[in-house]
């Protein structure tokens, strides 16, 4: 669903007034919070989607990992997942008992189990995870606020919407098609960890709004952003892809929602401003933290061997990302 669509839709949901509610959807943010104790709340988030790849153990695997990634970027920690399944009745089962094993392995890498879920006829096959958290009340890292002149750090390359688009069409080498998977395979555990031992503003994960989608959740209203674009890790191959426009349609739903708060100084080509809103599969985490932590992250993210890429910084330029080279 376009960002625009949502954002009409979520205005008639009711206001939601239990104390007990840390997060809820008046920010957008990755996963629902709720309070059980002065010690513990839960994390709790849903995703699914149709395939992005061919082999169906690896769609299980990123769709699990996909699914993780909204605890991470709450700063929590999992403690099960829920299945949810949609799948045809022509296809043989085997496939949808090798999504699921996708799933399971994934899982238990990240230390968890799959204890049930749920399973529908579907026109097309759709596969992901309800996932459950805890994280101690005072420890939540949001998606908003974060603060001006923190920087942005990103960790892992944008590029996955272009490549994974091309991979459908049968168009991109199988090495770069390979590069795309490790991205799309990897939790966000290590980055997480990172994140929390330094301590920053403010996180969130890139996933169907793209990089400029989810850092304007990020902003609101209250705060602006710039970003270079020279700077921003990419997926060996997927520039060439984007130049000749391989993009899933939810990069120019994103890029037109976004247009009115978008400044680009210089000259930028269709295909940059598209690549900057290309929705993302199981991305990498984008940090807000202060300058004087930045390079504490920095190394902690190395050490664990996660990439880690400042990208831009936040500004006080109310609600608009600037973009430069």
């Amino acid at each position: 669903m376009s960002p625009e669509t949502l954002a009409q839709v979520l205005r008639f949901l009711p206001e939601i007034n239990d104390p007990n509610a840390l997060v809820g959807t008046n920010t957008a943010d990755d996963a629902a919070v709720y309070r059980i104790s002065d010690e513990q709340a839960i994390v709790l988030t849903v995703d699914y989607f149709t395939p992005v790849v061919d082999d169906p153990y690896y769609f299980g695997v990123i769709a699990a990992a996909n699914s993780l990634s909204d605890i991470y970027a709450m700063g929590a920690k999992p403690l099960f997942a829920l299945n949810v399944v949609g799948f045809p009745k022509k296809l043989p089962s085997e496939i949808l008992a090798t999504i699921l094993k996708g799933g399971a392995e994934k899982a238990r890498e990240a230390g968890i189990p799959v204890l049930g879920g749920h399973t529908v006829d579907d026109a097309e096959p759709k596969y992901g995870m309800v996932v459950c958290g805890l994280v101690h009340p005072d420890k939540i890292v949001k998606n908003h606020p974060p603060k001006i002149g923190d920087s942005l750090i990103l960790t892992k390359p944008l590029g996955i919407g272009v490549l994974t688009t091309g991979m459908k069409r049968g168009i991109v080498p199988d090495d770069i098609a390979r590069k795309a998977i490790e991205v799309m395979v990897t939790l966000n555990d290590k980055a997480s960890e990172a994140m929390l031992e330094v301590g920053v503003s403010a996180a969130t994960d890139i996933t169907g709004f793209g990089l400029l989608g989810h850092l304007k959740e990020m902003l609101q209203e209250e705060y602006g952003a710039k970003l270079n674009l020279t700077r921003i890790p990419v997926v060996d191959g997927a520039w060439e892809f984007a130049g000749m426009r391989v993009f899933p349609g939810g990069a120019k739903n994103n890029l037109n929602y976004l247009e009115p708060h978008l400044i680009f100084n210089g000259d930028f080509a269709e295909e940059e401003k598209l690549f900057l809103a290309d929705p993302q599969t199981s991305g990498g985490l984008l940090v807000a933290v202060s300058q004087d932590k930045k390079g504490k992250l920095l190394e902690k993210l190395q050490q664990k061997g996660v990439l880690g890429v400042e990208i831009g910084i936040i500004t006080g330029n109310k609600g608009k990302i600037v973009v430069e080279r």
